[in-house]
């Protein structure tokens, strides 16, 4: 009789009655990130096996980082969230340990930071978690240089830039916003989250002269709780004041000892990093669209559905190219809505999630295996089996 103690013959699926997902949704926190590599998965092995100095290891992954990119310093971070918080606190603290230990209490520091207003997005909630206060610059038809810099007052730390709103309406460019802070010796901090391709567009931002830049590790085959951050190096040196190392051995009790990582995570990012930089995106591009095009087959003969191959884009945009997703258009004669469809997909087993919206479903193929596609295609059709109206 098998002892109680020996889950050996279960999965992990089993022992923590968790069901198996098929994910052709994209890259999202919520379900767990990316795939991580082999050789991702191998370097975070064999760190497993040995400890190392957490204050050393991360110097010199941040050395590895910020190089590629032409910064002076980085440092790896639990996401772009965290990193968001490591800066914004960076800019009020400076190296002042007593100031970083006092955080979110602000008084008596600038703690203001300057967000250019149809900039605004989900994630500057993290820029008050610090105790930070946004200052909004501009109104609803944009902000120009003049707005930007009226919004500067004694208490401004930094101007902050979400990269992916460039070109938002009526807004500064990352160029025009660093001409204004430098007149006022004031920082630009970035948050380039998934902005990691092109390839060319990850090192832009340090030459347009942002002063601190991150960016989320899933995004380009890292863990789902790592990023990093690079920037000037005295920048740089007061995130690392306001990091989570020497909390318990240090004078002081720093803002970021939340944010704690393990070596394993800090490992995996880098080694993604450095894969990711050396890929072949030609044919990473070429693997997608043959798996769309492959589901696209697999279900074109399907009454009511017309599919058609799409970009899902990181900011959940649909283009032409390049090609990452099947769109597929659910009609009156699939003899199902687009929400059942999708209701029905996700409750199969495997559970088979995609982007469900009116009147239509989005299979990203960006994590997914070629025999998942497969079952993605066999599903759709055992599904729509049956529901389909006769034809008189």
């Amino acid at each position: 009789m098998p002892s109680q103690t020996e889950p050996a013959s279960q999965s992990v699926f089993e022992r923590l009655h968790i069901a198996l997902v098929i994910n052709a949704c994209g890259i999202y926190t919520d379900l767990g990130g990316s795939r991580l590599s082999p050789s991702v998965w191998a370097a975070m092995t064999e760190i497993n096996q040995q400890f190392v100095r957490m204050t050393h290891l991360l110097e010199s992954a941040g050395n590895l980082l910020a190089g590629p990119l032409g910064a002076e310093s980085g440092l790896v971070t639990p996401g772009a969230a965290a990193s968001i918080t490591l800066m914004v606190s960076a800019a009020m603290t400076g190296t002042d340990g007593e100031a970083g230990q006092r955080l979110p209490d602000t008084i008596g520091l600038r703690n203001e930071i300057v967000l250019q207003r149809n900039h605004r997005y989900k994630y500057d909630r993290q820029i008050g978690l610090t105790g930070a206060r946004l200052e909004l610059a501009g109104n609803n038809a944009g902000t120009s240089a003049i707005q930007l810099a009226s919004a500067i007052t004694a208490h401004t730390a930094a101007i902050f830039v979400p990269a992916h709103l460039a070109g938002a309406r009526g807004t500064l460019s990352l160029v025009e916003v660093v001409a204004v802070a430098r007149r006022h010796g004031l920082p630009v901090i970035v948050d380039a989250a998934y902005m990691c391709w092109p390839l060319e567009a990850m090192p832009g931002y340090v030459a347009a002269g942002a002063d601190l830049v991150c960016f989320s590790a899933k995004y380009f085959g890292g863990p789902n709780a790592g990023g990093f951050i690079v920037g000037r190096r005295a920048m740089m040196e007061a995130v690392v004041a306001n990091n989570f190392t020497r909390y318990e051995s240090g004078a002081y009790r720093t803002f970021g000892r939340t944010l704690k990582m393990d070596r394993q995570t800090v490992v995996g990012v880098v080694t993604a990093f450095e894969e990711w930089l050396a890929m072949d995106h030609t044919e990473r591009w070429a693997r997608y669209r043959r798996y769309v095009l492959m589901l696209a087959k697999m279900i074109e003969d399907l009454p009511g559905l017309r599919s058609t191959p799409m970009y899902f884009t990181m900011d959940e945009r649909l283009v032409p190219e390049p090609v990452n997703s099947l769109v597929v258009d659910v009609g009156p004669g699939a003899g199902i809505t687009a929400g059942g469809l999708g209701d029905a997909l996700s409750v199969g087993d495997p559970a088979i999630l995609c982007m469900v919206e009116e009147g239509r479903l989005i299979f990203c193929v960006d994590v997914l295996r070629e025999e998942e596609v497969h079952q993605i295609g066999a599903s759709l059709r055992t599904i729509l089996a049956g529901r389909t109206p006769a034809v008189a």
